[in-house]
């Protein structure tokens, strides 16, 4: 059993020689995942808020720009001036100039209060107002639709019990991401997308590099099994790609604030079976692979269904059934499950074996796949 890893250690001395000479390869590591963090982390918010809104109110209930005390149009219209979602920038009076706020894109949602809200609110009427919402954004659009609905049924339900107390009080409650931040939604899957580049990038040039400098020749007349070649390769990497870990998850938990609900030292040791699925995909590509450029390649298209297919963008169970079980292939689909479930659910092996059990079945398989390439090569 032994005699199959033959040639490890001399590999791996040599593999390290290398990348530490390699300083672009330690800079890639280690470097670049970190300031993508922070730029990720920073700017992106999914968390839709301060949307650009203009307001036309025909009532008549408002003096310059602030509307008439006391008047029912400028009570509701506070609720959406009140409302985090909407920024209202505004004031218009005509049909023309709100039409061309939007045309404009300067506004994104348009509120217009017809002449007669007032009287119809009076009378006990419905009182109709047009909210006007710029769907290039489904995303933006989705959110403005239900907040100004929710305005508008909070406002119904007031005028309608007339201060009674409602029959039902639903208060929902949300777990484990209670004040929606993205960071705390958006950082563990970003991690396991950063450790994927890492990993499999540096890999993937260790075996083609020794093709184009006609150094492989010279491994495969010395006496290496391949699967202490394909070890010793990824060892060096794997070292570094485990403090590179270390490195985001410190930065994760104090820069952004990002609190880790369970165990520490159960994510990192699950987190190796995911490094070492990614450096055994890095060696396959490596070893089918000719040029250093067909390496990029082949290793851009694995990366790009990675973002897309496991979860990390759009949810897997919205997904058509073809791409969902595609999804189950891909080894982040279960590295975001664990990194999610730890970091923010307080998962613990018990809930979360499956995962780890499928990725050390990945990395296994493709580590043989790849040995057994690398054989025929030899032969």
């Amino acid at each position: 059993m032994l005699k199959a890893f033959r040639g490890f250690s001399a590999i791996f001395y040599k593999e390290a020689i290398h990348m530490r000479r390699d300083t672009m390869a330690i800079m890639l590591a280690l470097i670049v995942p970190i300031m993508e963090m922070i730029i990720l982390g920073a700017a992106i918010d999914t968390n839709v808020r301060q949307i650009p809104t203009v307001i036309y109110d025909q009532s008549g209930m408002f003096e310059s720009d602030n509307l008439a005390a006391g008047s029912d149009s400028r009570e509701f219209v506070d609720r959406f001036r009140n409302s985090d979602t909407f920024k209202v920038y505004k004031y218009v009076h005509s049909d023309k100039e709100l039409n061309e706020e939007m045309i404009a894109g300067r506004a994104r949602v348009g509120i217009k209060v017809p002449v007669d809200f007032p009287r119809d609110l009076l009378r006990g009427h419905t009182a109709q107002v047009m909210v006007m919402v710029d769907g290039s954004d489904s995303s933006v659009a989705g959110q403005a639709v239900n907040v100004a609905g929710a305005i508008g049924l909070q406002k119904s339900l007031e005028l309608a019990l007339q201060n009674r107390q409602l029959p039902i009080d639903v208060r929902p409650k949300i777990m484990f991401n209670p004040d929606s931040r993205s960071p705390n939604f958006f950082l563990p899957g970003l991690i396991a997308v950063l450790m994927l580049m890492i990993t499999t990038m540096l890999t993937a040039f260790s075996v083609v590099r020794e093709k184009e400098k006609g150094t492989l020749e010279q491994l495969m007349v010395t006496p290496v099994k391949p699967l202490g070649l394909m070890l010793g390769k990824m060892m060096p990497y794997f070292v570094m790609a485990f403090i590179e870990l270390i490195i985001l998850l410190t930065f994760m938990r104090f820069a952004f604030k990002v609190p880790i609900h369970g165990n520490v030292v159960m994510l990192c040791a699950l987190t190796s079976i995911y490094l070492f699925v990614n450096l055994a995909i890095g060696m396959l590509v490596s070893v089918k692979a000719n040029t250093q450029a067909e390496a990029l390649q082949s290793s851009m298209s694995i990366m790009l269904p990675t973002i897309f297919l496991s979860g990390y963008v759009f949810p897997r169970a919205t997904m058509p059934l073809p791409f969902f079980i595609l999804s189950y292939f891909i080894p982040a689909t279960y590295m975001i499950e664990i990194f999610r479930g730890v970091i923010l659910r307080g998962a613990g092996i018990v809930e979360l074996w499956p995962s780890a059990l499928a990725l050390a079945v990945m990395g296994v398989a493709v580590l043989l796949l790849a040995a057994k390439r690398f054989s025929k090569m030899v032969v």
